[in-house]
């Protein structure tokens, strides 16, 4: 794999993209997972699929917008999303949850209409929904290079007022922190992170990577600052692990990487009983 690596571009493309993603995906999982928003990954996904059909149908259909990467209009929609979430949030102040099934059901409906009007899947969007090594371009891997940047540096600059929303948003608010702009760039991230990761892992499977790697975290680390680490750290493990298995069985990486994910969380749990029995 290492010859093959060094030889063809898109799999360099590929590697190091799920490197990346390996990243960014478990570091803003973990804010997400102690908000218990996990569900919101999956509504953003879904409406990022509706996004990538979109520009599928439109770049067949009008010979003017054949150069439209369905990537751009993902992120396009994925953000838009994020935007209704946070205006559903204000508009349902006590039952904000309703927010994430609305936007789920309307991305899926969406997707489904452009799906259809598209004449059903076809192999470009099969990739989108579940990974594709050849897939990932060089483009793609700047694009994520890019994201991966700022998101880094956000989480960086913002971490005491992340944490501090993320675990006590009451006590957030009556020390003055203006939570509705730190919580819309937390969401408008996560929308960018989920439609940026879906040439690797597939869009239906990224919130897979955002909770799993944080959820085997949380069995053994000490501390949020630990359970970050140790997310990141388990979600590389996963990527490599899984873009291994796609390579040699000649899978989609992101039902392998998804599932590496799980054998993890299973070992985290197992040996986290065998050390309580001893």
């Amino acid at each position: 794999m290492i010859e093959a690596i060094m030889q063809y571009e898109f799999l360099q493309n590929a590697f190091l993209t799920g490197l990346i993603v390996g990243v960014i995906a478990p570091l803003l999982g973990a804010f997400i997972v102690v908000r218990r928003l996990s569900l919101i990954a999956d509504a953003l996904s879904h409406v990022t699929l509706a996004g990538i059909a979109a520009g599928l149908y439109f770049g067949q259909t009008f010979a003017a917008l054949s150069w439209l990467n369905p990537l751009y209009s993902g992120m396009v929609f994925s953000v838009a999303g994020s935007l209704f979430i946070e205006r559903l949030r204000t508009v349902y102040k006590h039952y904000q949850e309703l927010a994430i099934p609305i936007i789920l059901s309307g991305g899926i409906g969406v997707g489904v209409i452009f799906i259809s009007l598209a004449d059903g899947f076809n192999t470009d969007l099969f990739s989108y929904l579940f990974g594709s090594v050849s897939a990932v371009s060089r483009s793609d891997l700047w694009l994520i290079s890019i994201i991966s940047v700022i998101v880094i540096a956000v989480v960086f600059l913002l971490y005491k007022e992340l944490f501090l929303l993320s675990f006590d948003e009451e006590h957030a608010k009556a020390s003055g922190l203006p939570v509705k702009t730190i919580h819309f760039i937390f969401i408008v991230l996560v929308a960018l992170v989920i439609a940026a990761s879906m040439r690797i892992v597939g869009v239906l499977l990224v919130s897979a990577l955002m909770t799993l790697p944080v959820a085997a975290a949380m069995r053994v680390a000490k501390g949020f600052k630990m359970t970050i680490l140790l997310s990141v750290l388990l979600g590389e493990i996963a990527v490599i692990l899984g873009l291994i298995s796609a390579f040699y069985l000649d899978l989609a990486p992101g039902g392998t990487i998804v599932v590496s994910s799980i054998l993890i969380l299973l070992l985290v749990i197992a040996a986290k009983k065998v050390r309580k029995a001893g």
